[in-house]
């Protein structure tokens, strides 16, 4: 397993543009000092951590924004699973068919190959953090 996670640290790190946060002692990812990107419909995401477990799995964390009335991020297929959760406003889950309505402290799944989006349907800004793990998990750009 320690083979496996070094390798792939070495590809996240040659292939990237962001090196690999070290995750095999504890610590805080700060909010203030995250990486940001913004988005054509006025929202924004954080990029808080992107690493190896000790356990062999890539993880990356980011926390994103979408405004009252803005057009969702286009539906987008995974290949790798996540958890959503949602810290501030209404969101639509938009998954396999079904549209399912979540708020703050709600924890969505999306799991692998899962075509899905996330539309902001309250009345305030829409906020949530985002945990990939495994499968194509990749550095941003």
């Amino acid at each position: 397993m320690k083979a496996y996670a070094a390798a792939l640290l070495a590809l996240i790190s040659v292939t990237g543009t962001t090196m690999a946060d070290d995750l095999t002692h504890a610590k805080v990812f700060s909010l203030a000092t995250a990486p940001t990107r913004n988005f054509s419909n006025g929202g924004g995401s954080h990029d808080m951590l992107l690493g190896i477990l000790k356990t062999g799995e890539a993880v990356k964390v980011h926390e994103s924004m979408q405004p009252e009335g803005a057009a969702p991020n286009p539906a987008h297929a995974i290949d790798h699973s996540e958890f959503i959760i949602v810290t501030e406003g209404t969101l639509a889950f938009i998954h396999d068919g079904v549209t399912e309505t979540a708020g703050p402290g709600d924890v969505l799944y999306v799991a692998f190959g899962t075509l899905h989006q996330v539309q902001n349907i309250g009345k305030s800004p829409l906020k949530y953090a985002i945990v990939s793990i495994g499968g194509d998990i990749k550095p941003a750009k």
